[in-house]
């Protein structure tokens, strides 16, 4: 069943004002593609937007859902910047539903719901998901064999969702390895630490869901969606997350008055993990461009 509500709304509304004091100033909470060492995050999160919107080749006229839309970066971009006739999107979390539907993003709507179950007669011609999947699938399910069958289901509900011809611009977090036992049978150093931050964040900040690997992802698409480019990002995540560190530690005094010193010192454990997880390679990040498969 991957995360709940109630889980997602353990991971996304701790606060919109704690999440603005870190976050690039269009809050997308998910990785930036830089284009240079000195580029600021706010242009490297545009990038990002500008990569998977052509991925989803959204354009005037076109409809576009955005399942798990986070706080509307990306609905804003397409109807702004690309000039797309419609654009919805999907998130399980209160408080960012209602973020974005109070700035009345011209064009734009967000549904409050589990996309799972959402049901519509409107049809889309470009879809975008950016890092949702995390959470359709738990840690139990994965250990049972679930893994590719949970995410070959939303393949094939985003095909329903689509018109013939459409484009799917997706970006996901991926679940490359594991902390391990050295050959002879000891620990790596500081592996005991790396296996429990990484169970910290999966089970504390993130309950309820996990972060695919590669080769789900691959065999999970057919027969719905052709892949026809796939980049990893892996360095670019682990920038953006030291960048959100960096900010978030500049908020501290105002964070431990305002949300408690367990706030703080949970953010900062889980963003500090991320950081090292990118950089030896326990995580990645991955962009797709995907053509529905019709007929």
């Amino acid at each position: 069943m991957g995360s709940t509500k109630t889980e997602v709304e353990v991971s996304y509304d701790v606060s919109n004002e704690f999440f603005r004091l870190w976050l690039d100033e269009r809050m997308n909470y998910t990785s930036a593609v830089y284009e240079s060492p000195d580029q600021s995050l706010e242009a490297a999160q545009l990038n990002k937007l500008g990569i998977l919107s052509d991925f989803a080749k959204v354009g005037p006229e076109k409809k576009v859902l955005d399942i798990g839309c986070g706080w509307g970066a990306a609905l804003e971009y397409v109807t702004t910047s690309r000039g797309a006739k419609r654009a919805v999107g999907i998130t399980l979390s209160t408080a960012q539903s209602q973020e974005v539907n109070a700035r009345k993003i011209p064009g734009a709507e967000v549904v409050c719901t589990d996309f799972r179950k959402w049901e519509t007669d409107e049809r889309f011609d470009s879809l975008i998901s950016i890092c949702m999947m995390d959470h359709l699938c738990s840690p139990a399910e994965a250990r049972q064999g679930k893994a590719v069958d949970i995410y070959r289901a939303f393949f094939k509900r985003c095909w329903d969702m689509t018109n013939p011809g459409a484009w799917f611009g997706l970006q996901t977090i991926l679940r490359n390895r594991t902390p391990r036992m050295t050959p002879w049978g000891g620990m790596e150093a500081g592996t005991k630490k790396e296996l429990e931050d990484i169970y910290f964040c999966t089970h504390t900040i993130f309950p309820g869901g996990l972060n695919p690997r590669m080769e789900e992802i691959i065999q999970a698409v057919n027969p719905w969606w052709e892949v026809v480019t796939v980049k990893t990002r892996r360095q670019d995540y682990q920038r953006t997350t030291g960048e959100w560190l960096r900010r978030m530690r500049l908020n501290e005094t105002l964070i431990r008055s305002k949300w408690g010193d367990k706030v703080f010192d949970d953010y900062d454990r889980y963003l500090s993990t991320c950081v090292n997880a990118f950089d030896k390679h326990y995580s990645s990040l991955a962009q797709y461009e995907l053509r529905r498969i019709d007929g």
